[in-house]
């Protein structure tokens, strides 16, 4: 098939090489062109804009930062002295971004006559370039069903949740357990090693209990080494995540207690200097280091 990836990041990159090696033809554009080298050396072909791209693939993944960047790239998709080239392209909306979002670039691309999904994932870039992520689907179930085989060369795991929001609304949900029992861990972590108690004890407790979840795992040596350079998940987007959650959940009545002092902490951690380092350094606020 002929497919567009916008947005070449850590995770759209690793998507673009899954796609190729499954072989797939792949077109890419990203705001800094200088991205797409390695790209192209690996047979995707790059694009100058989003409007050249969407122009020539069946379906365009669109990995980008937030909202406000999808509502820029079908600005720039915009052709008032022509048909849309919408009607021809799916949009795979793939990013974390609040539910009311998704659904109002859902109606944006469906008044343009094209059809619009939105499938965020769970996983990071291993899992992309291996096709092992976890997809959550919002979709009407004619489109669903349409781009399912493509969707299942990026993911091993594949829920239509429902409507467009409702997939949105679960990624939030599941990013909002990334930041809470990462901070849960790290304090835990934190006051074992302040009295002094083996860490390897520690979690070897942990392990063998209820209590624990793999993200233990993969965060433990970074936060007992404060090592946070070459992210999986950089901190600011832990931050915008934590954002999302607590807007969505005030907006449906609940209450934004713990998510809210999980989103302060990591606040402090940007603020601190580690916005793109991985988010297991919000460890630095729960636990510093001694003067």
């Amino acid at each position: 098939m002929k497919i567009g990836v916008i947005g070449t990041g850590l995770m759209g990159a690793s998507m673009a090489l899954r796609l190729l090696s499954a072989g797939h033809r792949v077109w890419v554009y990203n705001r800094t062109p200088a991205r797409l080298k390695s790209l192209e050396l690996a047979g995707a072909i790059a694009c100058p804009t989003p409007l050249a791209l969407v122009e020539t693939v069946e379906a365009a993944l669109l990995m980008v930062t937030d909202g406000a960047a999808v509502r820029s790239l079908l600005a720039a998709m915009d052709t008032p002295d022509r048909p849309s080239p919408l009607g021809d392209c799916a949009l795979i909306q793939m990013g974390t971004i609040a539910p009311t979002e998704s659904q109002d670039l859902g109606a944006i691309v469906t008044q343009a006559g094209g059809t619009y999904l939105e499938a965020p994932v769970l996983g990071s870039i291993p899992e992309a370039k291996n096709g092992k992520l976890i997809m959550m689907v919002g979709a009407e179930e004619a489109a669903y069903l349409r781009w399912q085989p493509l969707l299942a060369c990026l993911g091993s795991s594949l829920y239509h949740v429902g409507p467009v929001g409702s997939a949105a609304t679960l990624k939030l949900a599941m990013n909002q357990l990334i930041g809470s029992l990462t901070t849960a861990f790290a304090q835990s972590l934190g006051l074992v090693q302040a009295t002094g108690i083996d860490v390897d004890t520690f979690m070897a407790v942990v392990r063998q209990s209820a209590l624990y979840a793999p993200t233990f795992d993969k965060k433990l040596h970074r936060m007992q080494t404060r090592q946070f350079a070459d992210p999986n998940f950089p901190t600011k987007h832990l931050l915008k995540d934590m954002g999302l959650f607590v807007a969505a959940a005030e907006a449906m009545g609940l209450t934004t207690l713990p998510a809210e002092s999980v989103r302060c902490l990591v606040e402090q951690a940007v603020e601190a200097g580690f916005a793109d380092d991985d988010y297991a350094a919000l460890f630095n606020l729960v636990s510093p280091l001694p003067e």
